[in-house]
């Protein structure tokens, strides 16, 4: 009896914790942790052999009272929690594993779903009532929106024409390349007041950490040749550089930022994008998208420049972040900018296009024209495919789907087609293939599988596209230097390119003062790795091995 008192305390007490863990901070989440393992200590015998030291952990977690395991699961980081599914299913679900058929969402949860579904309820993400086809159990479809949501926030290196980005493992940021003459370009390092360098300054041969971001943890950086942009872990966006009278900045007095500064306006920031035409764009956790900059492109004033809105008739530029009301039913989970227009993708798998045609890269079948409003691009509606993830180019663009399809659009040499297509295409190259990230840089474009393979192709002027030349490649090839390379993140541009693997070193091709290699003049054309490097990269959630 005394035993039975003392086990329903030790249940109301967990009980307790669980309903106090909301607002436990970052330090008092790992006491929780440490509690609980001394918990295991106490009341339960030593563990027998297993075959490592997670199978352990697995099974010493399903002995804890459910109160208390719920409290250990809702502080994992779900990479953690993804690894602890796969190591034991009997945290998956009540019924048996794996269940004959889809199970409807009326039965018992095991803890491991409940923590998943409550995540991706927090974040407002879309739960469809029944599996998709070919899925049996409803924990690695969850583990699958909520990890590709959170990754979509972090992007641990930026790149542009001239210089480059990082953000290292503990959130520091740093900077290397050139700053340009004309252009008010500063990569962070100047502390004092804004001005335009005589020439073309050397600001370091390899990444240098940025003094006026020390005691910020960054989990983003966004760049263009103009400005750049930064994110916080706790949501708040920092611009700096030139392009401030056309808005990029996002700064009510149009000025040119040396160093970085807070946009105030913007708050509870998932995903940051910075673009040419002094554009830039946000999308908060509730999925609403924030543009501002520019209205009008340069080639051409009187076709839009990708804003997703109206300006006044005597307005040339949107100085701070205004919502793209028109977007106001759908919650955006992507935004890619260029030149003349924008990309967006949203929650329920739809591609939107606005701003001018370049080369049909609107992808409304036309070659020219233009959408002041985001329009849904029909030919993707039409596979009846959801989409996942969008990137445009000058020319072109493409398009990711759930099942990890490539679709593209726009000029021959940046498509994967090798021919124009002002309509939407399956990639022929990637049949057979699951894509897991696609990616652009003005007149290039890559892809990286689901076996953590690199492909790129299109402009190949200063070796930016890893294959050992300058040449032009027209449709997809795999970079031959990065084999064996686990690759988990690529940033590009025409001058240069960016490859993270799994443990976060970097590797880098092309300029080689731009791509932090040295203080030389001279183009790396095969992937080389940056020394005293390592960056923030993840495992996509098609990688993770679960199933």
């Amino acid at each position: 009896m005394a035993a039975a008192s003392r086990l329903a305390a030790l249940r109301a007490a967990a009980m307790h914790c669980h309903i106090a863990a909301w607002s436990f901070t970052d330090e008092q989440a790992a006491e929780v942790l440490a509690v609980a393992d001394r918990l295991r200590a106490l009341f339960l015998p030593p563990p027998a052999a297993a075959s490592s030291a997670v199978q352990q952990s697995s099974t010493l977690l399903q002995l804890l009272p459910t109160e208390l395991l719920t409290v250990v699961l809702s502080h994992l980081d779900t990479c953690d929690l993804a690894r602890l599914a796969a190591t034991c299913r009997l945290l998956w679900c009540d019924a048996p594993t794996p269940p004959p058929r889809p199970m409807a969402l009326l039965r018992p949860m095991g803890p491991v779903e409940t923590e998943l579904r409550r995540r991706t309820a927090a974040r407002g993400l879309r739960i469809v009532s029944s599996l998709p086809k070919g899925t049996l159990s409803w924990v690695p479809y969850l583990l699958k929106r909520v990890l590709r949501d959170a990754l979509r926030r972090e992007a641990p290196f930026a790149v542009a024409d001239a210089f480059s980005f990082f953000v290292d493992k503990k959130g520091h940021m740093l900077s290397c390349g050139l700053q340009t003459p004309g252009e008010k370009l500063h990569l962070g390092h100047d502390s004092g007041a804004d001005h335009v360098p005589e020439k073309r300054r050397r600001i370091g041969g390899s990444p240098t950490p940025l003094p006026s971001m020390q005691g910020r943890r960054i989990v983003s950086v966004a760049v263009f040749d103009s400005h750049c942009l930064a994110l916080s872990r706790e949501g708040e966006v920092y611009s700096w550089g030139g392009g401030g009278p056309f808005g990029s900045l996002g700064h009510a007095d149009g000025r040119a930022r040396a160093v970085p500064s807070r946009i105030d306006s913007l708050t509870r920031i998932e995903i940051i994008a910075a673009g040419p035409n002094f554009k830039s764009a946000a999308v908060d956790e509730y999925g609403r998208l924030f543009t501002w900059g520019q209205a009008e492109c340069d080639e051409d004033e009187s076709m839009p420049s990708g804003l997703g809105y109206a300006l006044d008739s005597q307005a040339e530029s949107q100085l701070t972040p205004k919502w793209v009301d028109a977007l106001s039913e759908d919650r955006v989970v992507g935004v890619s900018l260029e030149y003349s227009f924008t990309l967006a993708v949203t929650d329920a798998g739809a591609v939107f296009s606005f701003g001018s045609s370049k080369a049909g890269a609107l992808g409304h079948g036309s070659l020219k024209g233009s959408e002041v409003l985001p329009r849904r691009i029909e030919a993707l509606a039409q596979t009846g495919r959801q989409f996942v993830a969008v990137a445009a180019g000058i020319t072109h663009a493409l398009a990711l789907t759930e099942e990890g399809e490539v679709y593209g659009w726009g000029s021959k040499h940046v498509n994967g087609h090798g021919r124009s297509e002002p309509t939407p295409h399956q990639v022929s190259a990637f049949v057979g293939q699951r894509v897991k990230h696609v990616g652009t840089g003005g007149l290039c474009s890559c892809a990286v599988t689901e076996k953590c393979e690199l492909y790129t192709w299109g402009d190949g002027d200063f070796s930016s596209l890893g294959h050992g030349d300058c040449e032009k490649h027209d449709t997809p090839k795999r970079v031959e230097g990065l084999s064996g390379v686990q690759v988990a993140a690529v940033a590009m541009c025409e001058t240069h390119t960016l490859v993270a693997d799994e443990d976060g070193v970097v590797w880098a091709f092309g300029d080689e003062m731009a791509a932090g290699l040295g203080v030389t003049d001279a183009d790396i054309f095969n992937p080389t790795p940056i020394p005293t490097l390592r960056v923030r990269a993840r495992k996509s959630p098609d990688v993770l091995p679960l199933f």
